[in-house]
């Protein structure tokens, strides 16, 4: 009886250590609910940089884990070491790139407005002077209503995230919100829950997306991801055709940094 209880707790032991050789790293990603990019599906994450990150994650033998975090603490979220990266369409700017490691760009994007359908001709001409506007609070979206002149004789004011400017908007409660345009193609479309609203682009709002690690985060002992890791990851993906096939599934394909 003992040599019997002595071999099913070997294999037991055996068992425990096998599952812990397979068991991959996991990585906790700071995103917001921001679609096409990150979204709920049936309870599940989704999204072109939810499938994104993953295929990432194989490369690097890591398991993603998404959490959802302040949009506008993220650079507190990711340096303390509460997430390890912030992967969410986020703008590269220089501001960011002193305060986080930031990955090579992947994708373009523009800043456009969303009126209803019924206000086109009256905010077409940009001039936005009395209207109501609201964006994301901590977004590149924010400042650029609060820096640029077009802006400049509005009533602003911030909200959790761009889904509610649209929200906002389509409940008359704001004339106008500033989205990105990787947002605003695949949600205001005919058919969809936002057709009564519509988007007009402005030419001087172009930038690109980027991933952001915790500075230092090639010297930083203990760190999960690297920024060259990272980069040369990003690159796999763009070199086999991978990144441009998640892409077309979102309609995002012409938005690709080539």
């Amino acid at each position: 009886m003992k040599k019997i209880l002595a071999i099913v707790l070997v294999c037991a032991m055996f068992a425990a250590v096998m599952a812990g050789c397979g068991a991959k790293e996991k990585v906790i990603i700071g995103i917001t609910d921001n679609p096409p990019m990150n979204y709920q599906e049936n309870g599940k994450w989704t999204g072109f940089e939810t499938d994104f990150t993953i295929e990432v994650c194989k490369i690097l033998g890591l398991e993603a884990e998404f959490l959802v975090i302040d949009w506008g603490s993220k650079e507190m979220e990711v340096n303390s070491g509460t997430i390890d990266a912030v992967w969410n369409g986020m703008t590269i700017t220089p501001q960011r790139a002193e305060e986080m490691d930031i990955s090579i760009p992947y994708m373009n994007n523009g800043q456009v407005l969303v009126v209803r359908n019924s206000d086109e001709d009256k905010y077409k001409g940009l001039d936005l002077a009395g209207a109501n506007v609201v964006a994301e609070i901590g977004s590149t979206l924010e400042e650029t209503i609060k820096s640029h002149a077009m802006f400049a004789n509005v009533n602003y004011t911030g909200v959790d995230k761009q889904i509610t400017g649209l929200l906002e908007v389509k409940a008359m409660t704001a004339d106008v919100t500033l989205v990105d345009l990787t947002l605003a193609v695949e949600t205001i479309k005919p058919g969809s829950d936002y057709a009564d609203l519509t988007y007009i682009e402005v030419p001087d709002f172009v930038e690109q997306f980027g991933v952001a690690l915790r500075k230092g985060s090639d010297s930083f002992d203990g760190a999960k991801i690297t920024l060259k890791d990272l980069n040369d990851a990003i690159k796999k993906l763009q070199d086999n055709g991978k990144l441009l096939e998640i892409a077309k599934k979102y309609n995002l394909e012409d938005l690709l940094v080539k």
